[in-house]
């Protein structure tokens, strides 16, 4: 049955696509046009023809700076609902929203253009509009859902960045699959034809199936309910969707299955890019016997060591592949974890080239259920085992911290696991780009949580003040009982002795960079090199270290990012990543600020950039 207004729906469903399509080309064309500004940036700081890089220096670039500024400022602001165990009904921030009305505004649309005729064709014909509109999101349900993206690959962003959109999309489906059953149902209940349609048209039934299998992934979508049990959502979520698209094949007629056979396509090119993904960071013609010790051809080892009572210290050795610091991998751990893969951050910038240690990762979990938590008693109560882990990897699209002249790295608790490689990739490079000036704030609720993050950023620092960038570090402790002001403490010395003792005792090692250092040592592969004439175990001491500051409460997020924006002369790249309390603070204060300031719109104030990393599934 090609149904009513068959050729309005089929230009309908072709259209959907077109627009897809340009949205898509033209935010390529954006991230070319941002792609060409960063190597003009990067190749002024280089020859240093201007003392301001990152300045836009004509009419063109300062019209698309201040376009740029003003689409930040709209995208930025974020309400955030701070009633506990409520958080997760914090909206979307205005971009979001923003970017939501306009896709449901052409939705709406394409449900109700010359469908809505009061004859006697009414119901049948909005039934079968609502039908198409509903199957022409089917494919964009599953393409936004890949872990290798296609539409992330083309925009540059990750798969994760477009997860938010996935969950809306399946709502705005459920809401016009329900529309679509809902006029076709009436029509039969006014005709009193409703058991003998369920008789004679089996398709009927298939349809309600498929109905009623996407309300049910709707409503254990919501973060209460699938924080829950998360590794079981996920089993149930993939095998109730499969189901689905079964019954979504039985219910439509042939001439609408090129869609559903689009959607098949997106589903099968992920997973098998996945497993070939898989299989080739996971297989190695070498094994044992090589340079590396602890080289597998299937799987990597993996030691994990517990630290305290929250913490666990992953290191993976000998990986196979580069990453960009701030990405993420999935770690399937088939010991603990059989049909499990959670994604981590790589919590350390790439190796240098010429160092000792071969191309092994680490990873900071927190204990919290599941798998983390099995992961850690099962360190706890086997310091010294090992174990055979898989990686899927890597994923994500951090943010370039060489094109901007400010840094303003923001990590609460594990968040530090992103921010902290960002500095460690300034501090390892040969060439700093456009960077003059880096501020870092650590939050944590216990010292013991971050101190290895701090004792590693201020080795950072230091390196990074030899090629004269300033840094300061910031750390709060909201658990303190030290104070509550949340002012600097200029006495306190509960922190800085702690941080100071590696300046005065560098072959000293916390808890957390014991396990490290061990895991580097045993997988070392230039022992016995010679380290040459010039080498020395002696190293000069940096003209000054890194300033470091202390809160005893979470410090004014935006007295933080105030104070080095409005002394920089070119653009400020803010990256956080946290809880949403954090991050909708964040948002809010870089909006107001850019639009206080009024970046790019005749005042010279310059740019702020702001990038957001947040797991939310």
């Amino acid at each position: 049955m090609t149904g009513l207004g068959s050729d309005v729906n089929h230009r309908f469903a072709r259209a959907y696509w077109y627009i897809t399509a340009t949205v898509v080309g033209s935010l390529m064309v954006v991230r070319g046009i941002n792609h060409v500004g960063a190597v003009k940036r990067l190749k002024a700081a280089r020859s240093q023809s201007t003392p301001h890089s990152t300045r836009p220096d004509g009419p063109l670039t300062q019209s698309w700076a201040t376009a740029t500024a003003m689409i930040r400022e709209m995208s930025h602001p974020q309400l955030f609902v701070p009633l506990r165990h409520f958080t997760w009904l914090t909206p979307p921030p205005l971009g979001r929203v923003l970017v939501l009305l306009c896709y449901w505004a052409v939705i709406i649309y394409f449900m109700t253009w010359r469908s809505v005729i009061h004859d006697v064709y009414f119901w049948e014909r909005i039934g079968y509009r609502n039908a198409w509109v509903t199957l022409t999101q089917l494919p964009m349900l599953f393409l936004l859902s890949t872990k290798v993206n296609v539409i992330g690959f083309l925009v540059g962003t990750s798969h994760e960045r477009l997860n938010w959109l996935h969950r809306w999309v399946a709502r705005t489906m459920f809401v016009t699959c329900t529309v679509h059953g809902f006029n076709f149902w009436t029509e039969w209940v006014r005709a009193d034809f409703v058991e003998l349609e369920l008789e004679i048209m089996p398709m009927v039934k298939y349809g309600l199936g498929a109905w009623a299998i996407l309300l049910w992934n709707v409503v254990v979508g919501f973060v209460p309910i699938r924080r829950i049990a998360y590794e079981l959502w996920v089993l149930q979520h993939v095998a109730s969707s499969i189901v689905m698209l079964v019954l979504v094949y039985l219910h439509i007629p042939t001439n609408a299955r090129f869609l559903f056979w689009l959607a098949v396509s997106f589903l099968v090119f992920d997973r098998a890019a996945r497993w070939a993904l898989l299989l080739w960071q996971n297989l190695s013609v070498k094994a044992g016997g090589s340079a590396c010790q602890g080289r597998r051809r299937v799987g990597h080892q993996i030691l994990a060591r517990a630290v305290g009572d929250s913490t666990t210290v992953v290191t993976i050795k000998d990986v196979h592949f580069d990453w960009t610091p701030g990405q993420h991998i999935y770690l399937w751990i088939p010991r603990l974890g059989p049909l499990e893969a959670h994604p981590y951050t790589i919590a350390c910038a790439r190796k240098m080239e010429g160092t000792c240690c071969c191309n092994s990762i680490q990873l900071i979990l927190r204990k919290h259920k599941g798998f983390s938590k099995r992961i850690h008693d099962y360190a706890s109560k086997n310091p010294e085992a090992s174990l055979i882990g898989f990686l899927s990897s890597p994923y994500g699209t951090p943010p370039r911290w060489d094109i901007y002249e400010t840094m303003v790295l923001i990590g609460a608790s594990t968040g530090a696991s992103f921010t902290l490689p960002l500095l460690e990739a300034a501090a390892q490079a040969d060439f700093v780009g456009c960077v003059r000036r880096v501020e870092v704030l650590f939050v944590a609720r216990t010292f013991k949580e971050i101190e290895y993050y701090v004792q590693r950023a201020q080795k950072a620092g230091e390196a990074l003040m030899e090629k004269g960038v300033s840094v300061n570090i910031h750390v709060a402790i909201t658990n303190s009982a030290l104070g509550t002001d949340g002012l600097p403490l200029s006495r306190n010395e509960s922190i800085t002795s702690q941080i100071s003792a590696i300046s005065r005792a560098s072959n000293t090692s916390s808890e957390l960079e014991e396990p490290i250092k061990g895991a580097e040592k045993s997988s070392c592969c230039c022992d016995n090199k010679d380290p040459g004439p010039a080498a020395s175990d002696e190293k000069a001491p940096p003209p000054s270290l890194p300033v470091i500051r202390e809160y005893t409460t979470r410090p004014s997020i935006e007295q933080l990012i105030r104070q080095p924006v409005e002394a920089a002369y070119g653009e400020t790249a803010v990256v956080v990543c946290g809880g949403p309390e954090i991050v909708a603070s964040t948002r809010n204060r870089v909006s107001r600020l850019s639009d206080e300031r009024a970046v790019h719109k005749g005042t010279g104030a310059q740019g702020i950039y702001l990038h957001v990393e947040e797991y939310s599934f």
